[in-house]
């Protein structure tokens, strides 16, 4: 019995020692707070974060030891004036700058615009030029010379290699350009002739552009620099595209009439003008396929009596064979076209006259309605007596 009693003093020794060692709670009393939580809430309050745009005092660096606070209007029955209701931004030194809201309705004076500008033109401090520097400026003007340098080189190797596949001599794409059309001296806008026989005046500007015309159809000049051909036949010369060829005489006097030998006036002071004919020039062309064109004029439009008659010069008005194929002007350097001359020696006075003249031959193409000079031109006289 007596063991029995120690081990159950020993028991509530034990219970008593652990109860003695938990914690007391009371149910009505709020649990300790820990010591973190709370330091963290016996700290002082951070000031707000200052807006973007406000001021702060000289020297500030915007950290948390330059508080700064806001200052709210006074509330009213206060007495205190209600003028400046704009929040107020306060700094240590007692100082206050308006805020972000009150910033937006300053506006720069001409003044401080102008100062801005030449600040912008020139900056004293920085040594900015435009904005840039001497050394920013001398980067970008080298970078743009470079790069215009590339494009130009690029371009230029670009030309030089189109070059290279076009041959200066013969043209690669002469489809286009076959038949012929037709071209008239005197040249004259819209090729109205209008003029006066009895007045010199009015018709001395044609004259003196046929004979401007006609002087490298000068007998002595064609007999020293292009050579004598046998008509009848196409006078082709066989060779390299780049050798000189020999270009075939054509004088002056084959015109007769109409050469300004006999009669330097051309006809224009008797009311019986010369109109010069000729073709353009087509580099290889052939025309007629052997048989030499010619030239025919009418009245197209009108009476048939307003046109009489006209002569045709040289021969019956035609182009002869040995004036073609014709090489360019590269290597048929002393080349002249050959020239029709149609003198108008019976045509109605004091009467606008239009007159088509046009090629016939092989090959010829002189109707088409959507060219008027292909093979054919349309001229009108008015002659005053």
């Amino acid at each position: 019995r007596s063991s029995d009693l120690c081990s159950t003093g020993s028991r509530w020794e034990l219970r008593t020692l652990l109860s003695s060692s938990q914690p007391r709670t009371d149910p009505q009393r709020p649990p300790a707070a820990h010591p973190a939580t709370l330091e963290a809430t016996q700290r002082p309050p951070v000031p707000p974060r200052q807006k973007r745009g406000t001021h702060l005092a000289d020297g500030a660096t915007g950290a948390a030891d330059n508080s700064v606070m806001e200052k709210s209007p006074a509330p009213r029955g206060t007495g205190e004036p209600q003028a400046n209701s704009w929040p107020v931004l306060e700094h240590e030194d007692g100082s206050s700058e308006p805020s972000t809201d009150e910033e937006k309705e300053h506006k720069k004076s001409w003044g401080e615009i102008m100062q801005d500008v030449k600040t912008f033109i020139w900056n004293p401090v920085t040594g900015a030029f435009m904005g840039r520097t001497a050394e920013s400026w001398g980067k970008i003007l080298l970078f743009y010379a470079l790069f215009y340098i590339f494009l130009a080189a690029m371009f230029t190797f670009c030309m030089y290699v189109m070059l290279l596949t076009i041959s200066p001599y013969v043209p690669t794409y002469r489809e286009r350009v076959v038949p012929p059309g037709v071209t008239m001296k005197p040249h004259v806008s819209g090729l109205y002739f209008a003029f006066n026989a009895s007045e010199p005046a009015s018709w001395a500007p044609y004259v003196q552009e046929l004979h401007s015309f006609l002087e490298a159809y000068n007998d002595s000049l064609q007999g020293t620099t292009n050579t004598h051909c046998s008509p009848g036949s196409y006078f082709r010369q066989p060779g390299a595209e780049a050798e000189p060829k020999a270009a075939c005489q054509f004088r002056r006097s084959l015109l007769e009439s109409c050469s300004g030998i006999e009669d330097p006036t051309f006809g224009f002071s008797a009311g019986q003008p010369c109109l010069l004919l000729k073709m353009n020039r087509i580099i290889g062309y052939e025309p007629g396929e052997g048989t030499p064109i010619y030239i025919t004029c009418d009245v197209p439009r009108g009476e048939e009596g307003d046109l009489n008659s006209a002569n045709f010069y040289p021969g019956n008005g035609t182009f002869d064979l040995m004036y073609f194929p014709y090489y360019g002007k590269l290597t048929h350097v002393n080349y002249t076209s050959p020239l029709v001359a149609v003198h108008i020696t019976d045509v109605r006075k004091n009467h606008p006259v239009t007159i088509q003249c046009k090629l016939n031959g092989k090959g010829i193409i002189n109707d088409s309605h959507n060219d008027r000079f292909l093979g054919r031109i349309f001229f009108t006289l008015s002659i005053a007596m």
